[in-house]
C-alpha cells in the first residue's frame, strides 16, 4: 500500500507514518505536483496499489479514481470533507442536526469561514464590519452557536475508535493544533447513533466527524475532516490509531473488492 502525503505535510505527520509502518507494509511517496502533468505522472506511480489518500486533492482524488486506483478515502469523501457548503448539504441530507448556513452575511455577529478551510483555519468570528476578512475566496456564514466544547468523534470503517473532547482557552476555535485543551470523551447513545449515521452513508475508511456541544448536552454537527490527524486521540487515549488502522487495511485487502458490511 501507498501512503499519499504532500511533502510538508509528510514532515510535519512523520511520527504517525512511522508508527503506521510498525504494523502494515506501506511505502510512503510524497507529491506536490497537481497540474494535469502531474497528475498524469502520479497515476504511472501509483497504478496497481491501493493508496492511502492523506491530501486535501478532491480533483486528484476523482482523476485516481476514475483511472482505476483504490483509494481510502474514497474521492467522494474527500470532496465532501473539503467543501463545507457540500458538509452542511450531506448532513442535511442525513437529518442530522447541523448548524445552519448560508451564503450570505448574517445579522452581527456571525461566524465566517471559506468553504475550504481546515485545521481551525480561516474561520472568524465577525462581531464588527472591520472583522471581516480581506479576501477573495467563497465564504460561509453560521450564527454564533453558544456551546460548552467541540467534540470530534474518530471512526475506522463503520467503528467509532474513540471521541475526544476540546475545549478552547482563549479563543472560539476549538482546535488542539490551536492550543485548545483536550480530554476523552464518551459520547451519548444520541450522539453516537448520528456519527454512525454518518459514517455508513459516507462509506468512508477513516474521518474525523465534528460537533459542538450545547450547553443543554444536545449536539449539532459541524463539519468532518478527511484527512484527519490523531494528535488530539493520542494524547487522551490508550489505543493507537496506527494499529487500528493496519486492522482495518488487513480486513480491506482479505475481503477486497467487497467489504465486511457486504456480507449479508
Amino acid at each position: 500500500m501507498i501512503v499519499l502525503y504532500e511533502s510538508a505535510a509528510a514532515q510535519h505527520n512523520q511520527g504517525f507514518i512511522d508508527e503506521l509502518k510498525r504494523y502494515f507494509s506501506i511505502e510512503l511517496l510524497t507529491w506536490d505536483d497537481w497540474s494535469e502533468d502531474g497528475l498524469e505522472q502520479l497515476l504511472k506511480r501509483v497504478q496497481g496499489h491501493s493508496v492511502f489518500f492523506r491530501v486535501r486533492q478532491p480533483h486528484a482524488a476523482r482523476f485516481l479514481e476514475d483511472n482505476g486506483v483504490r483509494l481510502i478515502n474514497r474521492a467522494e469523501v474527500n470532496r465532501i470533507a473539503n467543501d463545507k457548503w457540500q458538509s452542511y448539504q450531506f448532513f442535511q441530507l442525513l437529518g442530522v442536526p447541523v448548524i445552519p448556513t448560508q451564503k450570505t452575511p448574517l445579522a452581527l455577529p456571525y461566524i465566517t469561514k471559506t468553504a475550504d478551510g481546515h485545521g481551525g483555519a480561516e474561520v472568524w468570528h465577525v462581531e464588527s464590519p472591520v472583522d471581516m476578512p480581506a479576501i477573495e475566496s467563497l465564504l460561509l456564514y453560521q450564527p454564533v452557536v453558544p456551546h460548552i466544547a467541540d467534540v470530534r468523534a474518530y471512526v475506522i470503517g463503520k467503528n467509532i475508535v474513540g471521541a475526544v473532547k476540546r475545549s478552547a482557552t482563549d479563543s472560539f476555535k476549538a482546535n488542539y493544533s490551536l492550543g485548545a485543551s483536550v480530554e476523552r470523551f464518551e459520547l451519548t447513545a444520541a450522539q453516537r447513533n448520528d456519527v454512525e449515521k454518518i459514517a455508513t452513508a459516507l462509506n468512508s475508511d477513516y474521518i474525523g466527524i465534528d460537533f459542538l456541544l450545547l450547553e443543554d448536552g444536545r449536539h449539532v454537527f459541524n463539519e468532518f475532516e478527511d484527512p484527519v490527524g490523531a494528535r488530539s486521540f493520542y494524547q487522551t487515549h490508550d489505543d493507537n490509531i496506527a494499529e487500528l488502522l493496519a486492522q482495518h487495511f488487513t480486513n480491506l485487502e482479505q475481503n477486497y473488492p467487497f467489504r465486511d458490511s457486504d456480507r449479508n
